[in-house]
């Protein structure tokens, strides 16, 4: 088979090799089922087998707490901006949060819509380079919440340990983040994270909550986006993605073979050193990312002259090098490597840039 390219997209992004090739391989026929996963009815005992799977592995993964739930939701993470505080206000009428990037702004705007929002600290003023010492930080000890996005993927900028916020319950945007690392589930009220990153193909969001604080949803939440009632059917009170979940059950069967997250955490940390450091030596790239918060998903850089972006991307295509264009909103070059992009292809992206550099400067 002829190699691939390395697909750099933020998302959607790769997905394991031996995933596509399994899904391939089952494609027509599930198990000698006769059927594709694709027609299999939800309530069936074939996708519930699937689906507890599912749940299974990822809850080994994550080594998620018995009192957390855990729903295979439809929507995208941009439903839990409304989601979050449709649920989880719990009869209080402010939330904190903090604005480190393009997606809390986002997130912030529709919590804005359901009660007030108090702004932890805002890191707009440097252009979301960095973020402010915790000493700065206007934190309310009444809030319902703190929310944050653990990684911004637009500007490359993270927050690798999640902030102290007292016994206030602590919401995360773990969408470029989960299952690249070891975490600590139990310092979170809820993590919610899109699928097209790290966990499978879009149209699947995963939402890990505290069982305690199911059940207090706004009287006018819609049915849909209660976790309560959604929690109780088992993601399934409609129709789920259930080709999308199947391909995510693949995906955490695949990480479990690769030695778990404690492996995939210092392969990842490894492939962003490599790239860093590409950059970091030479005159030519750029990455103004604060060194303490800089992304190991994504890596925005730019060039010394801007007017060779262009010759560089389409390069780069012709190199097998592919989605490296930086975000519409600000430009420049991104390098998106999840779980699934291998060191060969950071390697190799560092080796075209070297010899770019090597023509062009």
């Amino acid at each position: 088979m002829m190699s691939r390219p390395y697909n750099f997209s933020a998302g959607p992004a790769m997905i394991p090799m031996a995933v596509l090739e399994q899904a391939q391989a089952e494609l027509l026929d599930w198990r000698g089922t006769g059927m594709s996963v694709m027609e299999m009815s939800h309530r069936g005992k074939e996708f519930t087998q699937i689906a507890e799977e599912a749940d299974a592995d990822l809850r080994e993964l994550l080594a998620i707490p018995t009192n957390y739930r855990v729903m295979f939701l439809q929507g995208g993470a941009s439903s839990q901006f409304s989601m979050i505080p449709l649920n989880l206000l719990c009869g209080k009428t402010q939330a904190d949060y903090f604005n480190t990037g393009i997606w809390s702004q986002k997130a912030i705007a529709e919590a804005k819509r359901y009660c007030s929002v108090n702004i932890v600290t805002d890191s707009t003023a440097n252009k979301f380079t960095t973020i402010a010492d915790p000493t700065t930080w206007l934190l309310n000890p009444d809030a319902a919440y703190v929310h944050y996005a653990a990684n911004e993927t637009i500007n490359g900028l993270e927050m690798h340990t999640p902030p102290d916020v007292g016994n206030v319950p602590l919401i995360t945007d773990m969408s470029s983040t989960i299952l690249s690392r070891p975490i600590d589930v139990s310092r979170f009220a809820a993590i919610y994270a899109g699928a097209q990153k790290n966990i499978g193909p879009a149209g699947l969001t995963v939402v890990i909550v505290r069982e305690d604080l199911l059940g207090q949803a706004l009287p006018f939440t819609p049915t849909m986006f209660n976790y309560k009632v959604m929690a109780d059917e088992n993601s399934m009170y409609n129709t789920p993605p259930t080709y999308t979940w199947y391909l995510a059950g693949l995906v955490f069967k695949w990480l479990k073979e690769q030695g778990g997250l404690v492996a995939m955490g210092k392969q990842n940390q490894h492939k962003s050193q490599l790239l860093y450091q590409a950059i970091d030596g030479s005159d030519f790239y750029n990455n103004a990312i604060d060194h303490r918060y800089r992304s190991w998903m994504n890596i925005p850089f730019t060039l010394a002259d801007e007017a060779l972006e262009k010759p560089f991307l389409a390069a780069a295509k012709q190199a097998g090098l592919l989605a490296l264009a930086g975000h519409r909103t600000v430009g420049g070059l991104r390098a998106s490597i999840y779980n699934a992009m291998p060191e060969a292809g950071v390697c190799a992206l560092i080796s075209f840039m070297q010899a770019f550099e090597k023509s062009h400067g």
